[in-house]
């Protein structure tokens, strides 16, 4: 009986799930599902420093490293607490003329 081969972060990043967008007088929002498996793959760096096993708020350059992609623009600014790997993004709507 073999053993399972283990996905690869690269392979993972496949499977990330992107929200429709949704947004209220300032900000457009979606938010960013992690697959579970891709949780054990990110550095440890990024993971909140209480032992919550919560991903702090991540710089553009380190979200964009663990494999999500979306236009210029989007911060993350928060994570969803009872769900760990789902993170949620936003960036301001266009000034109106």
């Amino acid at each position: 009986m073999s053993k399972s081969k283990q996905p690869t972060m690269e392979e993972l990043a496949e499977r990330i799930i992107y929200s429709d967008r949704y947004s209220d007088d300032k900000f457009e929002y979606r938010h960013v599902i992690l697959p579970k498996a891709m949780l054990k793959y990110i550095p440890k760096s990024y993971f909140s420093s209480d032992d919550s096993g919560l991903l702090r708020i991540l710089e553009e350059n380190e979200w964009r490293g663990i494999g999500i992609t979306q236009s210029l623009g989007w911060e993350h600014f928060e994570v969803h607490a009872p769900e760990p790997h789902i993170l949620l993004f936003r960036r301001p709507l266009p000034a109106k003329r």
